[in-house]
Order: C-alpha cells, then sequence, then structure tokens
C-alpha cells in the first residue's frame, strides 16, 4: 500500500509542476495589459509549422515550395488572436515577415490588414543578412510612438533570437515596451494560445 501512496504523491506532484504557477499566470496577465495599454511592441513566432527551415526548393512566392502551418498551427493563430480580443488589445498595425507561414498566422488572427514587411524575414541558412535584417526592424521600432498602440510582428526564431537574446516557442509572444537606451525593453514571454 505505500508503494500505492508514493505513486499518487509522484502524480500530484508532477501535475503541480506541469500547471502554471499563479505568479507566472499574473504576469502573463501584466503582459497582456501592457499590450492593451500601447507603446508595446508583441513579437510574435509564427504558429505551429512543423519541421525546422524550409525545403530545398524554396521559393518566397510560392507557399507549396515553403513549411507551412498544419491544422493545430492554424487553430493556434486563430485562438492568439482571440486572446488579444479577450485581453482588450487594439492593434496599431500588423506587419509579417514575407513567408506563408508567418503571414497565415497573421491573417488568422485577425488583428488587423496584414502588411508583408521584409525586415521580419527569416535569415535562417543565409536566406537573408541578420544584420540588416534585425536593423531594418529596429530602425522601424525605434520610430514607433510609445504612446501608440502595441504593433505586433509576427516573424521566426532566428530574428527573434537577434532581437532579444532569447527564443520563443512556435505561437509564443515576446513583449517589447518602446524606449530605452535600444528602443526597447523586453518584459516577458505570453505563451502559445
Amino acid at each position: 500500500m505505500p508503494r500505492m501512496t508514493n505513486f499518487r504523491a509522484f502524480i500530484i506532484v508532477s501535475v503541480l509542476m506541469l500547471a502554471p504557477s499563479p505568479a507566472a499566470a499574473q504576469d502573463t496577465a501584466s503582459l497582456w495589459a501592457a499590450l492593451a495599454g500601447g507603446g508595446h511592441v508583441a513579437l510574435m513566432r509564427h504558429a505551429l509549422a512543423p519541421g525546422i527551415g524550409d525545403p530545398a526548393e524554396f521559393q518566397i512566392n510560392d507557399c507549396a515550395t515553403q513549411r507551412n502551418l498544419n491544422d493545430e498551427g492554424r487553430a493556434q493563430a486563430r485562438r492568439t488572436g482571440d486572446a488579444f480580443r479577450r485581453n482588450g488589445v487594439v492593434v496599431g498595425r500588423l506587419l509579417s515577415s514575407e513567408w506563408c507561414r508567418c503571414l497565415e498566422t497573421a491573417a488568422l488572427m485577425k488583428l488587423a490588414k496584414v502588411e508583408s514587411f521584409a525586415g521580419l524575414n527569416s535569415f535562417f541558412e543565409g536566406q537573408y543578412d541578420e544584420d540588416d535584417q534585425t536593423r531594418a526592424v529596429r530602425d522601424l521600432v525605434s520610430r514607433l510612438d510609445p504612446k501608440g498602440r502595441s504593433l505586433v510582428m509576427v516573424t521566426h526564431q532566428v530574428n527573434i533570437s537577434a532581437l532579444t537574446g532569447g527564443g520563443a516557442q512556435s505561437g509564443a509572444i515576446v513583449v517589447l515596451k518602446l524606449g530605452g537606451p535600444g528602443g526597447f525593453e523586453v518584459r516577458g514571454t505570453i505563451p502559445p494560445q
């Protein structure tokens, strides 16, 4: 009988470790509130698109040659849009990489008209120039009104890492507060929806 009790205790502790802590939930709520208040950037990694990189025959204007969202990725993008609305975030602009998985993520969120922005394009495996891409995004962010509506940018893991020094899961949102010496400050990450 003690073995069963230990096993039950193990299961309960394991479940509690996987559940978000109240502090994490509060932090996520404060990040949504920051976005709703304006003066922030929601730097989002595209929704779930299984795999890594793109096929060898990749062409930017042909979605059939790219790694794309699967059904779960499409559902994730819709849930993310719902989360923006549920948290009262009114978006000033919605920019996206020109990759199909980013454009589809942005479109499915239904937050604003989707504008493609080449600065958000992936530079994985040397497809574009990391320094030029990162500089273009930093320049854009530095010109934003810190009192204006929040901006959403849908991009790729490599771009997020270059800008923030950290990573993000598919569908996660890194929240940037406008201003400061580098043009922005990383406030935290909202987990995938």
